[in-house]
């Protein structure tokens, strides 16, 4: 992502004033030290005199609020996907006894392409699509734009420790979710793990600080051979998949609770159940859920018809008058407005105690904002839920656009080193809508696959989708413009792999672990999820500090 020359220049001035200061201690001069105030600002001139402090303050704060936006349009996003992987195509058969035609309908969606292609791929969408308009911004420079590689280290990071540290815990205690495929999990960890020996080895080896076209089109590429190598194991094919037993996992990729619509019915083909199911009305993702013992287990629980109200389906409804249709869209949109104005739901909260329910009112009157926006998005009804999914990732590349332009200006006021900000702030910020992806899966979903897929195959996304495409473009344009190849700045990555390379080896050693005393990966025991959760935060934090303190020259 763009950061401006500013920062630099604040860093620099930041650097020269602490060496000031501790000359002025060794002397004993008590001259004070001149603010330097920082000229970047987000919305007016204005801001730039309030003081660095308070900037930095009220960009904390708009970021923590963009956190919570996040939160809200990924349960969208999620709603939205769960109804594409629903869509199913009519297949006509001869019986070989009576001759006669029998219609049966199957998926179009492959569960394991689902998990690769349109859960860890849409929410990895804001950091490349962030990542390719900055390509385009940074045309006929001979760098290439953002932080480069070492920041995507540190994304990668995020993803790997905080999330699954997130998701252990998620299950409600005592229950314990696994990997129920453990070949494609293997085939896409491995991959994972190579695109990032792979970003060593182009940055680093063989065209040191310089991307060629056919290095950044081979990153591009193995995108595609991630998915094809997956997709083999998954229907097990001979020579291209490890020979490892498939445990049973359920036919459904989301469970009927998450197949939400505001107004929906009628038995179409393009559903896998019925659409006069309803889901709970409680619209926005609660990201601070955690279950307690006292809770009930409702991921396999059905969904009961609500009374007294109309439903419909707007997908393949051929006898819906089309100048009904424009009025039942009406209805849904203003179903989804009242949802988004009720404060909170008795029937699900009535058992609550008091201060659980203050906190949970006073959670969805903060987020009262974002649910109002949101209301707008398309029902998941229309298109097969195609438009709600495209809708969803355009509104989650917008928040985290304007979360890249706060870690800016963070970093601008402070003066910390942005790459310590990138770290940190911008990559918690563009991989949130992964995290609570990851969190709806392992809380909704009867295994792990899906919610540890999302982490491992989001990171190969960003490395080959994420920057193999800035890359290309750069390339591509420096080459035919300017005859010159495409430099990138590849600072502290070498020290960032190896510790990363070392933290992730840890990781994956605790999730084995898991699965041999506890039977999975996710859940179980409240007091071991609890400490796996920590260990795998400290994890992170390791990983950052050693890392931050390499960029900063101090190690």
């Amino acid at each position: 992502m763009h950061f401006n020359t500013q920062i630099f220049d604040s860093n620099r001035k930041g650097y020269f004033y602490a060496v000031t200061f501790l000359s002025k201690l060794v002397t004993n001069n008590s001259t004070s030290i001149p603010e330097i105030k920082c000229k970047s600002y987000l919305l007016f001139y204005a801001e730039t005199n309030m003081g660095n402090g308070i900037q930095a303050s009220i960009y904390f704060l708009g970021l923590i609020y963009c956190f919570f936006g996040l939160s809200v349009i990924t349960g969208c996003f999620f709603r939205s996907m769960a109804k594409v992987v629903q869509q199913t195509r009519k297949i006509v058969i001869l019986d070989p006894d009576t001759g006669a035609e029998v219609v049966t309908r199957e998926r179009i969606w492959n569960y394991t392409l689902a998990d690769i292609s349109l859960l860890a791929f849409g929410t990895s969408f804001p950091q490349m699509s962030l990542a390719i308009i900055d390509a385009f911004q940074n045309l006929g420079q001979l760098y290439a734009g953002g932080l480069g590689p070492a920041t995507l280290v540190g994304s990668a990071a995020f993803d790997l420790y905080p999330i699954h540290a997130v998701c252990v815990v998620v299950p409600k205690a005592g229950t314990v979710k696994k990997i129920s495929d453990l070949g494609v999990w293997l085939v896409e960890l491995v991959w994972s793990f190579w695109a990032y020996v792979w970003l060593y080895i182009i940055v680093q080896v063989w065209t040191p600080n310089v991307v060629t076209i056919w290095e950044a089109g081979l990153t591009v590429l193995q995108f595609g051979l991630l998915l094809l190598h997956a997709y083999a194991q998954d229907k097990g094919w001979h020579y291209f998949s490890l020979p490892l037993p498939r445990e049973d996992r359920p036919e459904d990729w989301v469970p009927a609770e998450t197949r939400y619509s505001s107004l929906q019915g009628g038995s179409h083909g393009d559903s896998s159940t019925a659409l006069s199911e309803f889901a709970p009305r409680n619209r926005t993702v609660d990201i601070f859920s955690i279950h307690s013992n006292e809770q009930a287990d409702n991921v396999s629980e059905p969904v009961r018809q609500r009374e007294n109200i109309e439903t419909f389906s707007l997908d393949g409804d051929l006898n819906v008058p089309a100048g009904r249709k424009g009025v039942k869209i009406y209805l849904v949109f203003l179903q989804q407005l009242k949802d988004a104005l009720t404060m909170e739901d008795y029937e699900r909260s009535k058992n609550r105690s008091v201060p659980l329910r203050s906190l949970k009112i006073l959670w969805r009157f903060i987020n009262l904002p974002w649910r109002i926006l949101f209301a707008f998005v398309p029902p998941c009804d229309i298109a097969h839920g195609w438009l709600a999914f495209t809708v969803s990732l355009c509104c989650i590349t917008g928040i985290s656009y304007v979360l890249t332009k706060l870690t800016d200006l963070i970093s601008c006021a402070t003066g910390i080193n942005p790459y310590v900000i990138a770290f940190t702030a911008l990559a918690s910020g563009t991989s949130w809508p992964d995290m609570v992806a990851s969190k709806i899966a392992a809380e909704r979903q009867m295994t792990a696959d899906s919610a540890i897929a999302n982490i491992t195959c989001s990171n190969s996304a960003n490395l080959f989708i994420g920057i193999g495409v800035p890359w290309l473009i750069g390339t591509v344009y420096n080459r035919a413009a300017l005859g010159e190849a495409l430099r990138v700045h590849g600072d502290g990555l070498s020290f960032s792999l190896v510790i990363f390379f070392i933290t992730f080896f840890l990781c994956m050693l605790a999730l084995v672990l898991r699965r041999y005393f506890f039977g999975g990966e996710l859940g179980g025991p409240r007091l071991w999820a609890w400490i796996t959760c920590f260990y795998l935060m400290f994890l992170w934090i390791t990983f950052v500090v050693l890392s931050s303190l390499k960029v900063s020259h101090i190690i």
